[in-house]
């Protein structure tokens, strides 16, 4: 018989599944419970009150000026439907007077309520119905509509409204009063229209009202159609059969379970979603929080996470908790090559770009009835960023969520090292393994493929594993709004105009980074080279050029920029995948032999499609400290190490016909000793505080970066665990980590 101690939901699924299976708990169990059935019911229920049949209404939503009633009449003659404008078909024949008139006669205040019990007393079903400006602000009359509809957001750039609406009678509308510009009335109503709508059209300037009205229609359609957005296992076999089913998971799937059952990385089934050449322009003037919430939209099925609650997610990620309020701005460093800086989130790397969003997504995915141990290897940074995120979540979340990462004992910086202890929670613990980040991280991905482990964890202990590195789904996708939000920043402050190309130079360990400049660059920016830049363990820079990717007679070379001290690249499964098709028996071919013979090659078609985009060198650590040195001399900016590593490719490597973003990966304050050695400053010998406040007193570029020199000055040192490097210690540490936490 099954016996669930924790997870209610799971022994509810099981007995309707499996009525006839019986497990003992006091051995492994060889059952692994999908989370597939708990979310087939979640997305069935969500379909099920969501999905827009004949009944259902289209309701426009949006600013004075958004051409809601223009649009609302184009769509009811494309559909045959009635249309209803609220100002002309309720509000007038309501009160037998004009908006403007009943506005000028009972006040702001009073019109709001009188115009929501107006549309509270209305109904309609099949219909279109174009709100006025104001209804969004009356809660009541909004829940109302929205039980038989589907809330349709047109957002129009402001600059667009403000000029449409000088051309139009303004009589009407609400709130208007003396020194209250139209902008910021405009402004102060964007937060009413982010509160109630389902699914968002960017109405992007220059587009008719026809194209309007088309984009409305697909919005609606893909709202409708729950299962158009799948994802698959890098190593999924295409079944012959067509017939056949294709076993794919939803956004919120590869969210939760991280690593697929085969042990592949989950990619999208379709393409990525493509912005047309003047939504990016209509974006250039965004700010990083309104581009994030308009391209992970994009990204993200309502039906797994609603468009309105991911905009919340996205406005609290990137908060208070950056240091600058860019989030990821660019910097002009000389000639044709630019910083884009990635180290302004609370644990001065760029896995706060993603780790500050990820456990609001995770968090938001999860079953209501289950606990959650997330497994994570780190070379660095991803430790301290991972741990502070899910600190971050509410205190009922992290009940069930908890955080483990392991770490090479001896292969990171002293800060590094001092920076993922100290920022252990309580719901979140620091290991440190006595080996080198690929043990690691090949540890973690055969914890996960233990089905019997896996299986035994959720049924004595009520837990599910998962992962927050990169190998994650929705660890890896908020990385793509930073590449696209560099290229914008550089129209915007004129550097480049759109269309114009650019080269990235990446310092690559994991693959990860400038693998999201590639998906960046699939949805529309016009990136023409990948640059990847490699330390001395330059294993992806030899595959580049070689295509054979071989790890014979090689061992990780500790260095000054230990977060690429990586031989496994494992996102780089997903690129392979997708230049070969998707062919995933490929990659299991490729993948597999790389862990028992230690190399693979690729063909040469392969070879010559990766060298159309991308080209690879690298750098020593004589030439690391040098670039420190230089650049410094020349223009008083401090790179840290990866960032150095990067220019010195960039330097050789680009050809100086366009510009190069250079990515800089880490603040330089994580790694003092190597600053101060490059910048020749004798007294190397002090405390990582004491080397920290000394280069803040040189009034370099950038500033010092406040929240780590804060982590610094806390004297409380904090235990944390240090094991064998043995795949079977690791899962004993999870089990007790679990024991303590959940039971």
């Amino acid at each position: 018989m099954l016996h669930f101690n924790r997870c209610p939901h799971l022994k509810q699924i099981a007995q309707k599944c499996f009525p006839s299976v019986h497990v003992r708990t006091d051995k492994h169990v060889q059952l692994f419970l999908s989370r597939t059935f708990a979310l087939a019911e979640f997305r069935k229920s969500w379909h099920s009150t969501h999905s827009l049949v004949g009944d259902k209404n289209i309701i426009l939503m949006g600013p004075p000026g958004a051409g809601k009633t223009t649009v609302g009449r184009i769509i009811g003659q494309k559909l045959g439907c009635c249309v209803i404008d609220v100002d002309d078909d309720i509000l007038e024949k309501t009160w037998n007077m004009s908006v403007s008139e009943k506005l000028q006669d009972v006040g702001n205040e009073q019109f709001l309520e009188e115009e929501g019990k107006a549309v509270l007393n209305f109904s309609a079903s099949g219909s279109v119905i174009s709100l006025t400006g104001s209804n969004p602000m009356h809660d009541a009359s909004m829940w109302h509509l929205k039980k038989n509809g589907i809330i349709v957001y047109l957002d129009v750039p402001l600059i667009d409204l403000v000029s449409r609406l000088k051309f139009m009678k303004v009589d009407r509308i609400v709130g208007q009063n003396a020194g209250t510009s139209m902008k910021d009335l405009l402004k102060f109503r964007r937060q009413y229209y982010k509160k109630w709508y389902d699914t968002r059209v960017f109405c992007e300037s220059g587009a008719s009202p026809e194209e309007v009205a088309d984009k409305v229609l697909n919005a609606v359609k893909r709202y409708q159609d729950v299962d158009s957005e799948t994802f698959i296992s890098t190593r999924h076999n295409w079944p012959k059969d067509c017939e056949q089913k294709v076993s794919t998971k939803f956004f919120s799937e590869a969210v939760i379970e991280g690593l697929a059952s085969d042990g592949g990385l989950f990619v999208p089934e379709k393409e990525f979603p493509k912005l047309n050449c003047r939504e990016w322009k209509s974006l250039v003037g965004a700010t990083y929080i309104e581009r994030a919430q308009i391209l992970l939209e994009k990204c993200i099925h309502p039906a797994d996470i609603p468009a309105a609650r991911l905009g919340e997610m996205i406005e609290t990620a990137y908060g208070e908790n950056f240091a600058c309020s860019k989030i990821a701005p660019v910097r002009h460093l000389s000639g044709n090559q630019f910083i884009l800086e990635l180290f302004h989130g609370p644990t001065g790397s760029f896995k706060d770009l993603s780790l500050q969003l990820l456990p609001h997504l995770f968090a938001h995915c999860i079953p209501p009835s289950c606990n959650y141990m997330i497994l994570v290897a780190t070379s660095g940074d991803t430790g301290s960023a991972v741990l502070n995120g899910f600190s971050r979540i509410n205190k009922n979340h992290k009940q069930r969520i908890a955080v483990a990462t392991f770490f090479p004992e001896n292969g990171v910086s002293d800060f590094q090292k001092a920076q993922i202890i100290g920022s252990q929670k309580e719901n979140g613990w620091a290991v440190g393994v006595k080996s080198d980040f690929d043990f690691c991280q090949t540890a973690i991905k055969r914890i996960f493929k233990d089905s019997d482990f896996t299986g035994f964890l959720i049924m004595e202990h009520g837990t599910i594993l998962s992962s927050a590195n990169s190998i994650n789904w929705g660890r890896l996708l908020p990385q793509v709004v930073y590449h696209a939000s560099a290229y914008l920043d550089l129209v915007s402050q004129g550097f480049i105009s759109f269309g114009s190309p650019v080269d990235v130079c990446i310092p690559t360990g994991n693959f990860g980074n400038i693998l999201a400049a590639v998906y960046a660059k699939m949805m529309g920016i016009p990136i023409r080279k990948f640059i990847c830049a490699s330390n001395q363990n330059h294993v992806l820079t030899d595959f580049i050029k070689t295509g054979h990717y071989d790890l014979r007679e090689r061992k990780i070379t500790p260095t000054f920029s230990p977060s690429i001290d990586i031989l496994k690249a494992s996102n780089l499964e997903r690129h392979l995948h997708m230049m070969a098709n998707k062919d995933g028996g490929l990659m299991t071919k490729l993948f597999n032999q790389l862990e028992e013979q230690q190399h693979f090659q690729i063909d040469e078609m392969l070879v010559e499609k990766l060298q159309q985009d991308f080209v690879a060198d690298w750098c020593s650590e004589r030439e690391c400290l040098a670039a420190i040195h230089s650049t410094y001399s020349t223009s008083g900016y401090i790179l840290d190490p990866h960032t150095a590593v990067a220019k010195v490719v960039a330097d050789r490597m680009q050809d100086k016909t366009c510009p190069v973003i250079v990515a800089s990966t880490a603040h330089y304050s994580k790694f003092a000793p190597a600053i101060m050695q490059a910048l020749k400053i004798k007294e190397i010998n002090h405390t990582s505080s004491s080397q920290l406040y000394l280069l803040s007193s040189y009034n370099a570029l950038p500033p010092p970066h406040e929240a780590l020199l804060e982590r610094m000055k806390q004297q409380e040192k904090m235990e944390y665990q240090v094991c064998a490097a043995d795949v079977d210690v690791l899962k004993n540490h999870v089990e007790k980590l679990i024991q303590n936490q959940f039971i």
